[in-house]
């Protein structure tokens, strides 16, 4: 018999965080105590979550701002969707079963097929962005069936952690080099030129092109930075008189996030040959993720009956996630996100463009589409000075760290004195992201908006040195009363 303590869900419920720190120390990651901790969420458990407002254990109503990094478009457990995963669990409806043909599979893809423009017809359901992406660079190469080698990637992108689409992300996130697919190759990001360049040196001895696919983010989410419809429109000429794989990225940007059903459609004739997403196609209850190919593509990869179990997985299409992504979907079209997100654009980039001209000493650039927005922040006179005689030497190995610490310093505020959870994006540059659910309303808007001017009032010198202060000298008995007893 079994004698050793097993956690049951409402002991899970009654840890209190200090509790919750040492398991993670001694079972998940000590680097994230230490890396979330640093911040007030990192001291707050969450109770409950609906719309738009978190409830910790500590009774705090916080305002997220986050969007969940993408996943939130509809809100914390948005009603509608809860009801739809307990019908399908009352009913006793079958998860997956590779024996039978799934209704909710062939549900889900006719819809997609019906909102997405040109012969974007073919879907796969698997769990994660970056299982998407994997699978879309996996169907590349086998449209060319072998005969060509080599992918290129833009210099600003992320595509996920993932060994394959690791490969394809040019982020100094993934500072750590794992092995790779072969023969990656970056281009400039949005620079037509850079892209020609790399396909003329990237071929064979024949003299054909050795490029089987692009892949891009027509939007790169974490540095905040958009294509041109010139760029776009090119590079898609590009891929055809070179019959090029040319997949678009969307995992974070689709579903209705930019102020457009996905990104790329804002520009008329504009057609990827396969489409990946994730996040909020699961409408914050499910893990799943698709990737979406043209017919031509599909056949010519996949379309024989040898071919037809080149890419499964056991979870795919897993019964419960397809219906949640169906009535998501539903709900995205019904409710008008896509008109929600540019009227959250309308609201907020003005303001963030007043925010800029009042405070033209500490943000530097304002940037955004949709209900994807933010901005970065300068480097005040004498912070590096500053900032030396208070953070360890060893912080400073990291050349973005100064950016982190400035961004870092406005998040600590917003959540520590006004209830407002916002985080930062983390490519080349570190860019407050303003991304909120597409339920927001215009009173949270306005919530945000002065508690984001009542920050930036105090100035940089005073958010920093409270931040690092609280970062590198707190000590964490300091937060016992707060964090309750260890285990």
């Amino acid at each position: 018999m079994n004698s050793k303590k097993l956690f049951g869900i409402e002991d899970c419920e009654q840890l209190s965080v200090r509790q919750v720190w040492d398991l993670y120390t001694q079972f998940v990651n000590p680097g994230q105590v230490d890396l979330i901790g640093s911040f007030g969420f990192g001291r707050d458990l969450a109770e409950s979550a609906q719309g738009m407002w978190i409830k910790t254990k500590g009774g705090r109503e916080i305002l997220d701002f986050t969007g969940g990094v993408g996943v939130l478009n509809h809100g914390h457990n948005h009603p509608e969707i809860l009801e739809a995963r307990k019908r399908f669990q009352e009913l006793n409806r079958m998860e997956v079963h590779k024996n039978f043909f799934s209704p909710y599979i062939a549900g889900l893809s006719h819809n997609l097929a019906q909102l997405l423009p040109g012969d974007l017809n073919v879907a796969y359901f698997p769990n994660s962005g970056a299982e998407s992406v994997e699978g879309a660079i996996k169907m590349a190469y086998k449209y060319h069936n072998g005969t060509r080698k080599s992918i290129l990637y833009a210099d600003i992108s992320f595509h996920g952690k993932l060994l394959g689409a690791a490969s394809v992300t040019g982020s100094p996130e993934l500072d750590f080099k794992f092995p790779q697919i072969p023969h990656t190759y970056s281009f400039e990001y949005n620079n037509i030129d850079s892209v020609k360049t790399m396909i003329a040196s990237l071929r064979n001895s024949d003299g054909n092109c050795d490029v089987y696919a692009i892949i891009l983010e027509p939007m790169n989410a974490s540095s905040l930075t958009q294509c041109s419809k010139e760029y776009l429109l090119e590079l898609r000429e590009i891929c055809d008189k070179e019959d090029i794989i040319l997949i678009f990225d969307e995992v974070y940007t689709g579903w209705a996030k930019t102020g457009h059903l996905f990104y790329f459609m804002q520009h008329e004739g504009l057609l990827p040959d396969i489409l990946t997403m994730a996040k909020s196609f699961g409408g914050g209850k499910a893990s799943i993720s698709g990737y979406i190919a043209r017919d031509k593509v599909f056949q010519k990869a996949y379309g024989s009956l040898n071919d037809a179990t080149l890419h499964s997985t056991t979870y795919n299409g897993f019964g419960e996630e397809t219906i949640t992504a169906i009535q998501a979907v539903n709900i995205i079209i019904r409710d008008d996100y896509v008109g929600k997100s540019q009227a959250i654009h309308n609201k907020l980039y003005p303001k963030l463009l007043e925010l800029k001209k009042k405070y033209p000493n500490i943000i530097n650039d304002v940037r955004g589409s949709g209900a994807l927005n933010g901005l970065t922040v300068k480097r005040p006179s004498g912070f590096f000075n500053m900032l030396s005689n208070i953070v360890p030497s060893k912080m400073f190995r990291d050349e973005r760290f100064m950016s982190k610490v400035l961004t870092g310093a406005i998040i600590y505020e917003l959540y520590e004195e006004h209830g407002i959870l916002t985080f930062f994006g983390s490519n080349k540059e570190i860019p407050l992201i303003i991304s909120p659910s597409l339920i927001v309303k215009d009173e949270e808007l306005n919530l945000f908006l002065t508690a984001l001017d009542k920050t930036l009032a105090k100035g940089m010198t005073v958010l920093v040195t409270k931040f690092v202060k609280g970062k590198f000298f707190g000590s964490p008995k300091e937060f016992e009363t707060h964090l309750g007893p260890s285990i």
